[in-house]
């Protein structure tokens, strides 16, 4: 049985404004205040973990025991078949330069990769995220969410973020990157995440 979320205050453990506000409007019609880890000056901690579950767990309990508040942490990456399931976990690292992230960089060095592997088409993919929401006795609650789809190549489409351009959802001829947020939210491995959260945490 999930555990339900009785309390008024949820703290997120990010420090991405964007994935913040995301949390804010998803939960504004139950009457939660929503705090952030930047609001709250934590430290963002060392994700030393392989998998999402494993780094998700990481930042919601280290926010959890520093603040006494319950906490929401997510991990989220794209897995590639061909690639043995990389990058994963490391997914934005694949993305770091001396500059910051280079999403473009990242997405010529996977595409080359698979070229390399001779991988077959479709080269199918999956994003993925999975939330975890942790409470300062140290209980959590999982919840993952997926989207499948094929690796295109070259990039379409100026919507989006990280592997966006490259990403064609299944059932669907656009990529992420070129379809209108709120379709692509609608569909996405947050939102997926994000359903089974509200769902199991404050659902009936």
């Amino acid at each position: 049985m999930t555990r339900k979320f009785t309390d008024t205050t949820l703290l997120v453990a990010t420090h991405n404004a964007g994935k913040l506000e995301e949390i804010i409007s998803l939960l504004a019609p139950y009457g939660i205040s929503v705090k952030g880890a930047a609001e709250l000056n934590l430290p963002e901690p060392e994700e030393t973990e392989t998998t999402f579950v494993g780094n998700a767990r990481i930042k919601a309990h280290a926010a959890s025991r520093a603040t006494g508040l319950p906490a929401l942490a997510d991990d989220s990456g794209i897995t590639i078949d061909a690639l043995d399931g990389a990058p994963g976990v490391y997914t934005a690292d694949w993305a770091e330069t001396e500059n910051g992230r280079d999403f473009v960089m990242a997405m010529e060095k996977t595409n080359a990769m698979l070229d390399d592997r001779s991988a077959p088409y479709p080269r199918t993919a999956q994003f993925r995220s999975t939330l975890v929401l942790a409470w300062p006795d140290g209980h959590d609650e999982v919840f993952e969410g997926i989207v499948r789809g094929q690796l295109i190549w070259p990039m379409r489409g100026q919507i989006g973020h990280g592997y966006d351009p490259i990403f064609q959802p299944d059932g669907y001829d656009v990529t992420f990157a070129e379809m209108p947020f709120d379709e692509k939210n609608r569909i996405s491995h947050r939102a997926d995440s994000f359903t089974k959260f509200v769902a199991g945490c404050f659902g009936g």
